[in-house]
């Protein structure tokens, strides 16, 4: 009767642990799914800037029709993107091309001083770094979830309900090489 009493203790004892374990990681998911969302929010902002920004650029350099084509396409992808990691390849891509958008705008003065031209400018800077800090604590709450469900003894539980690892935003390679400063 005591061994009884005594197992059935441990199963609620286990039971608990598991449900404990389980309920932190759903909580877990939840708060990455979240802050994944944040980074869409800015992403939508930023898609939403591009265009017009296009549009004020396009009136001063007429024959760079290539890098607009390059940028309204990036932004089409990075709108359509379906899974984490093809928005995540999307918006970097788009980034690389709105690099190259500012770079041309470099080019002509009399659009730098274009005042709707640094509105928008200005508009998607603060987007950008909105993207920055949103991608930041993204990828903390992905670590916070994908250590739960890679130590033990947490993985055990979540290997039975089938949680699996959040991918993380990364640079890419060409943005981790160090600019060339010349004089």
């Amino acid at each position: 009767m005591t061994l009884i009493i005594v197992l059935v203790g441990l199963l609620f004892v286990l039971a608990g642990y598991v449900i404990s374990v389980y309920n932190k990681l759903i909580n877990a998911r939840n708060k990455v799914e979240n802050q994944f969302s944040q980074v869409e929010i800015q992403l939508k902002r930023r898609a939403d800037l591009i265009p017009n920004l296009v549009e004020t650029v396009k009136g001063y350099a007429k024959h760079e029709k290539g890098t607009f084509e390059a940028v309204i396409e990036a932004r089409n992808k990075a709108v359509n993107a379906g899974t984490v990691n093809e928005k995540i390849e999307a918006n970097n891509e788009l980034t690389g091309a709105l690099n190259k958008l500012f770079a041309l705008a470099e080019a002509y003065p009399e659009l730098k001083a274009n005042e709707n031209f640094l509105a928008l400018q200005n508009d998607l800077k603060d987007t950008e770094d909105k993207i920055t800090y949103a991608r930041q604590f993204y990828n903390d709450s992905a670590m916070s979830f994908n250590n739960l469900v890679q130590m033990f003894p947490s993985n055990i539980i979540a290997n039975m309900f089938g949680f699996k690892k959040f991918e993380y935003f990364k640079a890419e390679e060409k943005e981790k090489e160090v600019p060339k400063v010349e004089f």
